[in-house]
């Protein structure tokens, strides 16, 4: 995807770095042999290595899928151990040594896509001070599109003709997928989602259990975690916020809260966001009912609860 423009843009050649374990190497060469047969055209080449500061020399924008997996009988708190003793290993390490905000052609722009995403990018922030807490995002977009695909099944139209559903909060069960600013093009033109739907119940209930259970009907149903999907919504995330959201739409993403909305400053939180020139901003002014305040102080409350858990592990 990425090496096709569908991330960066279609006029847009790429050198790929690719990381991954030791114990992956053979297999991360054969993805490197792979992307040389495709004969990419944007693809001007190919960085496969173990090496984490060979990985991140010169890098402009950074996706990071890895991190370790939850596994049955695994508390979130031991997931969160885990995964900030990845990112002191290998983000201190690298993005410190390879980043430089004086001579870098441009700031380094990160997505954190591994889970916890929200708490992951909390820990990197923490990790690499030289990197602007702006420049860090975590990846919502998955549940911003399923959002999206739900409302355009629901109403029997395209997907595109769907916009401006918002995920709020953590990438979790506490999520909060909010379809009461979402609008539809229709025959008779665009109008708002509720007033389409005209199903109250289904809005505030099935809708917003199906995007936040997605994930987990998906493993039921394929015996793995999703994969297309979230590489297709990762260059989703990564375009809009580098070439810009079209007019009049916003998307969602996890980015450091200023205190918009009520939310706590100082946790990586989903926002409804607009980007322009590489720079996202979160939209201002959408009204929040009760039924919403009280289901994005949920997913504020668990963020709050992952930072007390994580700052256990990054001081020690």
């Amino acid at each position: 995807m990425i090496a096709r423009g569908l991330m960066l843009g279609l006029d847009q050649p790429v050198v790929l770095h690719m990381l991954d374990i030791p114990q992956m190497a053979g297999a991360l060469n054969g993805v490197r042999m792979e992307l040389v047969d495709a004969a990419l055209p944007l693809l001007r080449g190919v960085v496969a290595t173990s090496d984490e500061a060979e990985a991140f020399q010169g890098v402009n924008f950074a996706v990071l899928i890895g991190g370790w997996p939850r596994k049955e009988g695994m508390e979130r708190k031991d997931l969160i151990a885990k995964n900030v003793a990845i990112y002191r290993i290998k983000i201190k390490i690298s993005i410190l040594m390879n980043f430089n905000p004086v001579t870098s052609r441009r700031a380094l722009q990160v997505l954190v896509v591994a889970n916890p995403a929200n708490t992951n990018a909390l820990v990197l922030k923490e990790f690499a001070p030289a990197v602007p807490a702006k420049n860090i995002t975590c990846l919502t977009r998955l549940d911003h599109n399923r959002a999206l695909g739900q409302i355009s099944e629901k109403l029997g139209v395209h997907v595109g003709d769907v916009r401006n559903a918002i995920v709020w909060g953590n990438h979790s069960s506490t999520q909060f997928p909010d379809a009461s600013h979402a609008t539809a093009r229709t025959d008779h033109g665009e109008k708002p989602v509720g007033e389409l739907v005209a199903d109250e119940k289904w809005l505030r209930d099935e809708f917003v259990s199906i995007v936040q259970q997605r994930g987990a009907a998906v493993i039921k149903a394929r015996k793995q975690s999703s994969s297309l999907s979230a590489a297709s919504a990762a260059c989703d995330h990564m375009r809009d916020w580098i070439l810009g959201t079209p007019k009049g739409t916003w998307v969602s993403m996890g980015v450091y809260s200023d205190g918009s909305y009520s939310v706590p400053k100082g946790i990586f939180y989903s926002f409804p966001v607009t980007c322009e020139k590489g720079e996202w901003s979160i939209v201002q002014g959408l009204q929040v009912d009760d039924f919403a305040r009280s289901k994005m102080e949920l997913s504020a409350n668990e963020l709050d609860e992952e930072r007390s858990m994580a700052s256990e592990f990054v001081s020690s």
